[in-house]
Parts: structure tokens; C-alpha cells; sequence
């Protein structure tokens, strides 16, 4: 392709509002372009990387036993309203209706659609098991979009759904694609770690998050330091046996501490270290409220509660609710007395002797508390977050934590779906029963940026050869030159037979031709320059700027020799 005939729209300043490495670089070399907050076009470049991954995609399903199809982007909320999720998604569900004030939804998912779809038309058991897949614009109206195309609320997605009739094809499907989401992001060259995860508003369980390593990462990674052990911090669990605290309980005492609210001023006011001190919070658990206990220098995991207590919406209380319900404020909250609320704790709140907790009072505490002598609790669970440096929940080594962005799930939905919608299969014996099914999503152009994010320097992109837009970038520093011009234009033709060519043949000073190459990442660049009379070019690495000037008769064999190198 010819500089002067696509469109290239680089940039020489980074957009104020792009604040990280992959949305600056990929507004900077004119692959996207912002058209709303969260929306984006795919310039030329861009769109050629995007199918690049596509098609990497693509190969790996298939390779994995998943067949293609394309489902409608707007959905019926009727089939929303079969599954229930109609209610329960959220403000993330771009909806609306047509002028016959009919309601849809634009797909943010499409497990309802594909599950009406397969209830329709797979009848027997003979069928299965059955994985399709889409790769499709999805919506979803996230209340802060950012970093480009790693937050969006239009966004391209691979989405694969499989059924089956037994829990072991499940198993063994779930394992392949699984096996072809590591194919899809090595291939990628990205650095990443699949990590155990939950599932969410999809539903279901047992579940894996692919996670590319990045400081950028909104999700926070708890990985052994000896092991392969990984999770998402929200699922790890915390396998410690706490032995309780070796001293004679004493008798309970109630303090002055006025305007000690939380735990590091507590902590202070009375010299006493935050693990002593039992931390009390109120959470709202469907239509209900549970006083959650945990140690004073630990944090409530809401998604330990919410699988703990099986509930649909965890959220904490507001101050307000909490006053209403327990008659107090939040700084002063504790368990001694507290009626008619289920209490939760910890397991690390049990060891706790003669600790420290609110009077439900405002400027009190107490001291020399011990649970069970004190306050009962309903039960006893691991409630808390993992940290840093308590043993790996495989029983290998120590946890550390690294910061990840989400690029792929899997997930095993069970009959979630097909029992909510009445989708059924007739097995061996005639009997209907629900399918069982999984569900698996790559965030395609949310990978695109993840790439850019990894492979880059101080000049701008530095694009793996498989994913790159095009392998080659000629460049000829003056058309205006007889022989430049000639020797550009026939290696233009003979490469563009073998190689994917970008030829800047724009009439633009040497400096402006060299910087954008640079910015745009091509793998190599191959310049027709002052020896072009003498058959001469220079040919540049983008991975390790080291040039060479090679004579047109080995420049393929020396082009080949570095592609397979990358």
C-alpha cells in the first residue's frame, strides 16, 4: 500500500486526555480516532492489526472444534426477560425501543440469544456437544470510559458458547478452549497469566480470567512466587490456621474515644496494634443487612460474602442505613449487643483475644473483647482479601500481587441459562433436560490495545511481526531523485509479491518519514536512500534499531533471515 493513496493521520502530540502508553501511541500514529467518549473508528493501520488478531482468533477455534456464526447485535428484551438478567444487568445495558415501543437491547452478551437460537434448532442429544462463536460489536454503557480501547462502551468481542449433555464434555471442551486462549494471546506475544476468577453478572462458576501483565491493569493479581498458582485477589483464597492469641481474657471495659473513627486513629489513640482490633461493617445482601466482622489491618471481600451467603447483591451499607438499622455511625459500629442481624466473621476475628471493637456509641469503645464470650457469631467463614506475603493457597510459596488487564474469560455456566429459558435436549431415553453449557469471551480489540500497551518505546509502537499492519515499510527519502524514485518503485513490486508493504512514497523531508515509521511500529524498514544507484539500501529492526545496508540482490534472504527471527 502506497502512503500517498491510504489514510495515515500521525500526530506530533500526544491527545491530553489519553493517559496511557497504548491510548497515546495508537491516537499518535493514526490507527484510532475518537468519536465519543468510548467510541472509536479504526483508521487503516488499526483496522489491519485488528484483523490480524482476528484471524489468529479464528484459526484457534477452529482448531479447538468451534464453529462461526453472526447473531444479531440487537436483541429482544423478552429473551433478556426470560433469563432475568433484564433486571438484574444494570445501567451497563445500552436499552431501547423501537416506534412500536417495543424494548431491545443492545448486545452487551448474547448468551440469551444463542440459547433461544440452540433451543430451536438442536433437538437431540445426538447433536451434542455443539461450541459456536461470533467475533461482533458489543455495547455496554460503562459509567467512566478510559484508556482507549481498553474501556469502551463499543467494543469488539469473540464471544463462544458450547452445550452439551454430560458435566465431563464440559469439562474437556472448557479444557481445549482454555488450551487455545493460551495459543490465542502467546501468539500474541503478550505476557500474560491465567488466573482463577469470578464470574460475575455472566453467572455460573469455575471460571478463568486471562490476564495480560501491566502497571495499567485495573484488576489486581495474587500469584505464588514459586508456583503457578494465580487468581483475580477477589477470588484467592486464604488458607491460614490462626491460633488464638496465648493470654487470660479479661473483663470487658468500655473507653473514651472521642473523634477515633477509623481503625489506623483507633490504632493510635490507644497504642494498640490493627490486628487486634475487630474492624465491624454493615453490608446489604439482597433485601437483607449482615454485620460483617474482620480483623482491624484485613478488608471485607464482598465476593467471599456474596458466594458465602449465596445472595445475588452485595453492597455496603450507607451511613444513613447503618444508623437506621443499628443506631449508630459507621466509626463507632461493633457487634456487642447488636439483635435481630445476622453476624459474619472472619476466621481470623475468632484467635482474637482481649481486642478492641465500637460500642455502638459515638466516641466509645471497648476493650478486652473476645468473641463468642461477648458477641455470638452466626458463622464463621474466609471473608477477607488475600495479601501480599501470606502462604500461595496452593501450599507453594508466598503470594505477591501484579496488576493485570483482562483480556479473555471462560466460564462454566452449568444450566444457568438453559433452565431459565426452558431450553431442553431429549437424551438417551426420550427424557427432555436442560443443556449444560459454557461460555468464552476475548475482548479482540481490547487485546489490540494490550499488544500496543506491551510493545513499545520511546519512539512509539514496536508491533510483533504477526500482528503488525504490515511487515515491511520502503521508504524513499526523495521521489523527486531518478534513481530513488526507480529503484523504490521496483522493489515495491517485487517485495508487495511476498510481503505485506507499506511504501511511503509521500514528498515529505527525511526527518518526518523516519519519525513516523518509528511511531508506527512497522517490524522492518528498509530505506531507498543516496546509494540507490548502487543498488544500495538500508534496512533498519524496529525491535533493536540495528541497520544494515544490503544490496538489492540479498535484500530478501536478509529480510527473511530477521522476520524469522522476531
Amino acid at each position: 500500500m502506497r502512503q500517498t493513496k491510504t489514510l495515515i493521520p500521525t500526530l506530533r502530540q500526544i491527545p491530553a486526555d489519553a493517559d496511557t502508553k497504548s491510548h497515546q501511541l495508537l491516537l499518535k500514529a493514526g490507527f484510532i480516532r475518537q468519536n465519543a467518549s468510548g467510541v472509536y473508528s479504526y483508521m487503516p493501520l488499526g483496522k489491519r492489526v485488528l484483523q490480524k488478531v482476528e484471524a489468529i482468533v479464528r484459526e484457534e477455534m477452529d482448531n479447538a472444534g468451534a464453529v462461526e456464526l453472526l447473531m444479531p447485535a440487537l436483541q429482544a428484551a423478552e429473551l433478556w426477560q426470560e433469563s432475568g438478567r433484564w433486571y438484574t444487568y444494570g445501567p451497563e445495558l445500552m436499552r431501547l425501543k423501537d416506534r412500536h415501543e417495543r424494548e431491545f437491547a443492545l448486545g452487551a452478551t448474547h448468551e440469551e440469544v444463542i440459547t433461544s437460537l440452540v433451543r430451536d434448532e438442536v433437538k437431540s442429544y445426538k447433536r451434542l456437544p455443539l461450541t459456536l462463536y461470533q467475533i461482533q460489536t458489543k455495547f455496554r454503557d460503562e459509567k467512566r470510559p478510559r484508556f482507549g480501547l481498553l474501556r469502551g462502551r463499543e467494543f469488539v468481542m469473540k464471544d463462544a458458547y458450547s452445550f452439551h449433555s454430560n458435566q465431563e464434555s464440559l469439562d474437556e471442551v472448557y479444557q481445549d478452549l482454555f488450551d487455545a486462549y493460551s495459543n490465542v494471546f502467546r501468539r500474541c506475544g503478550l505476557n500474560f497469566r491465567a488466573v482463577i476468577a469470578d464470574s460475575g453478572a455472566m453467572g455460573g462458576k469455575d471460571t478463568h480470567e486471562f490476564m495480560v501483565l501491566s502497571e495499567i491493569g485495573e484488576d489486581t493479581i495474587a500469584y505464588s512466587d514459586t508456583s503457578n498458582y494465580a487468581a483475580n485477589i477477589e477470588m484467592a483464597p486464604v488458607n491460614i490456621e490462626y491460633q488464638r492469641m496465648d493470654e487470660t481474657a479479661k473483663e470487658i471495659e468500655k473507653v473514651l474515644t472521642e473523634n477515633q473513627k477509623t481503625i489506623d486513629q483507633v490504632s493510635d489513640f490507644l497504642q494498640i496494634k490493627a490486628e487486634r482490633i475487630i474492624k465491624s461493617l454493615l453490608f446489604k445482601v439482597d433485601d437483607k443487612y449482615v454485620l460483617v466482622l474482620v480483623r482491624g489491618d484485613h478488608e471485607v471481600n464482598d465476593i467471599k460474602l456474596k458466594n458465602l451467603l449465596g445472595a445475588g447483591v452485595v453492597e455496603l451499607a450507607s451511613p444513613a442505613e447503618t444508623e437506621e438499622i443499628l443506631a449508630c455511625t459507621v466509626g463507632s459500629l461493633g457487634p456487642i449487643g447488636v439483635k435481630n442481624v445476622e453476624i459474619v466473621a472472619d476466621h481470623a476475628v475468632k484467635a482474637i483475644v482481649n481486642g478492641v471493637c465500637g460500642a455502638n456509641e459515638e466516641h466509645y469503645h471497648y476493650l478486652n473483647v473476645n468473641p463468642d464470650r461477648d458477641f455470638e457469631v452466626n458463622s464463621y467463614a474466609d471473608l477477607r482479601f488475600i495479601q501480599e506475603g501470606d502462604p500461595s493457597p496452593d501450599g507453594e510459596g508466598k503470594i505477591l500481587f501484579a496488576k493485570g488487564i483482562e483480556v479473555g474469560h471462560v466460564f462454566k455456566l452449568g444450566t444457568r441459562y438453559s433452565e431459565a429459558m426452558n431450553a431442553t435436549y431429549l437424551d438417551e431415553n426420550g427424557k427432555a433436560k436442560p443443556f449444560i453449557m459454557g461460555c468464552y469471551g476475548i475482548g479482540v480489540s481490547r487485546t489490540v490495545a494490550a499488544i500496543a500497551e506491551q510493545f513499545n518505546d520511546e519512539n512509539g509502537l514496536v508491533w510483533p511481526a504477526n500482528i503488525a499492519p504490515y511487515q515491511l515499510h520502503l521508504i524513499a527519502i526523495n521521489m523527486k531523485d531518478d534513481s530513488q524514485a526507480e529503484l523504490a518503485e521496483t522493489l515495491y513490486k517485487e517485495l508487495n509479491k511476498k510481503y505485506e508493504v507499506l511504501f511511503d512514497d509521500r514528498q515529505e523531508r527525511p526527518g518526518v518519514k523516519f519519525a513516523d515509521s518509528d511511531l508506527i511500529g512497522l517490524p522492518i524498514r528498509i530505506t531507498v536512500g543516496k546509494k540507490a544507484a548502487e543498488g544500495i539500501v538500508e534496512v533498519k529492526v524496529r525491535t533493536t534499531g540495528e541497520m544494515i545496508e544490503v544490496p538489492k540482490a540479498e535484500l530478501f534472504e536478509k529480510i527473511n533471515e530477521l522476520l524469522t527471527a522476531q
